[in-house]
């Protein structure tokens, strides 16, 4: 089969060869925006004259046709055709006759495929933004529920202080806020317009790359031609943007987990995200939350996958960078899918109120609130600190809790004691009274809702 750039050979390559070397059975996932950047191309031709005006409107229409056939699912594509440009380059000639070849004049498939790449990766990072806004709403909605259960707060994973649930819940809001961030600003980075950049020095032709950015609703062009074709960094930074997200999902996916297990017992996930055991008929094992999980890994490896191809490609372009796409899609697939399965783990997920107040009676977590008693009433922090935790030592040897403890023996540790401090020793007084900005006091976690309600509004 003669190939459209073969004029300079003499021989064809075997068909493995060709195999090895062909990216459309993965880059036809671009066929809607090679098609959307063709037609603006096409149009900005005929509106500089360097086609009449008959020929664009012809290879237009053509572009328009294969479209649709492409959202119907219609096209062919042959591995003989090496990629997605020219597939659509064959099939546009054999629609409209050869005037279809004049499509490619003043572009090369360098600049055409970045600009595929610009174009997907826009779109994607839209709907990927409402798919964490999707989340962050799922989360908000159990933290509404649960401002005022009292759950263990862990550091090291060991019984630290209490807090509300929906503060520990919250946490996981804010970082997804930063995940969302980050992605709103990366379009300025994707919203760019390499197209007419050539292969890597421009082109003769009096094309005006202003105006198809324009029809293409890029915010603005490269300005070195050969940064244009050599730019992988939007593609880059949306892989670490993505790789910091399922790092969060990760983490989430990780407590839940662990909250599901009869050791913990403080939720239960919903009978449609978990799976029974082939073997064990009593299982219930979190399944989806392990999955995220464990994709995460896969989601990294797209990341460093990339940066090593680029590491070592000089400019322009290189056929190593043919590896830039199907990390890039098998990101957005998983991603996607991740984010859209958390949102219903966490909005089907039943929270054991009474389990987690059970929880914060049976610990130590509230013996920060007798070092804050103490230092509140002039001793040194320091002092206060080892006070109590002599106390603790104390509950440790006769088997029993702070709050068992007979006020003579608060007193005999330190005479600033009194018999209020069995209040100050109660879960519920210890969470509320945490008041500070972003503390997990019950009033707090209301304003805090309430902020992020006001600023969805606005």
């Amino acid at each position: 089969m003669k190939k459209l750039w073969g004029g300079r050979f003499t021989k064809s390559a075997e068909g493995w060869v060709d195999e090895f070397g062909a990216s459309i059975p993965f880059d036809q996932e671009l066929v809607k925006e090679d098609l959307e950047g063709s037609i603006a191309h096409v149009t900005m031709l005929g509106k500089c004259g360097i086609v009449s005006m008959e020929e664009a409107d012809t290879i237009k229409s053509g572009l328009l046709n294969l479209l649709e056939k492409a959202k119907n699912g219609e096209l062919e594509y042959s591995v003989a055709n090496e990629d997605i440009h020219l597939n659509i380059e064959k099939m546009l000639i054999d629609e409209i006759g050869q005037v279809g070849g004049k499509l490619h004049t003043g572009r090369s498939r360098n600049d055409q495929v970045a600009t595929d790449m610009h174009l997907y990766l826009r779109q994607q990072v839209d709907e990927i933004i409402e798919f964490v806004e999707e989340l962050q709403g799922a989360i908000v909605n159990q933290a509404e529920q649960h401002v005022e259960t009292i759950a263990p707060g862990y550091t090291h994973l060991q019984r630290a202080q209490p807090i509300s649930f929906a503060h520990h819940l919250l946490a996981y809001y804010w970082m997804l806020e930063r995940d969302k961030e980050r992605l709103t600003d990366s379009l300025k980075r994707i919203n760019m317009s390499p197209l007419g950049a050539g292969a890597l020095a421009g082109t003769t032709f009096p094309i005006d790359r202003y105006y198809s950015a324009g029809l293409l609703g890029f915010e603005k062009i490269y300005e070195n031609s050969i940064d244009a074709v050599s730019d992988r960094d939007f593609i880059v930074e949306f892989l670490s943007n993505s790789s910091m997200i399922m790092m969060h999902l990760s983490r989430f996916c990780e407590e839940l987990i662990l909250w599901s297990s009869q050791e913990f017992n403080f939720i239960e996930m919903d009978d449609a995200f978990a799976t029974g055991s082939s073997i064990m008929p009593q299982k219930k094992n979190p399944d989806m939350a392990e999955l995220i999980r464990g994709k995460t890994g896969r989601v990294y490896g797209n990341l460093f996958g990339l940066l090593t191809v680029l590491k070592g490609t000089p400019l322009a372009y290189n056929k190593d960078m043919q590896e830039d796409k199907e990390g890039m899609f098998d990101t957005v697939k998983t991603i996607k899918g991740s984010l859209k399965i958390f949102a219903g783990m966490v909005s089907t997920m039943n929270v054991k109120t009474e389990v987690m107040a059970a929880a914060v009676k049976k610990d130590f977590s509230n013996a920060t609130e007798l070092a804050d008693y103490l230092a509140s009433k002039g001793l040194p922090f320091r002092d206060a600190h080892e006070v109590v935790g002599k106390l603790v030592l104390t509950c440790i040897e006769r088997g029993i809790f702070l709050g068992d403890l007979p006020l003579e023996v608060f007193k005999e540790s330190s005479a600033l004691f009194e018999d209020d401090i069995y209040e100050v020793l109660l879960p519920a007084t210890a969470v509320a009274r945490r008041k500070s900005a972003g503390g997990t006091g019950f009033d707090e976690v209301y304003k805090v809702l309430q902020k992020i309600k006001q600023t969805k509004k606005s």
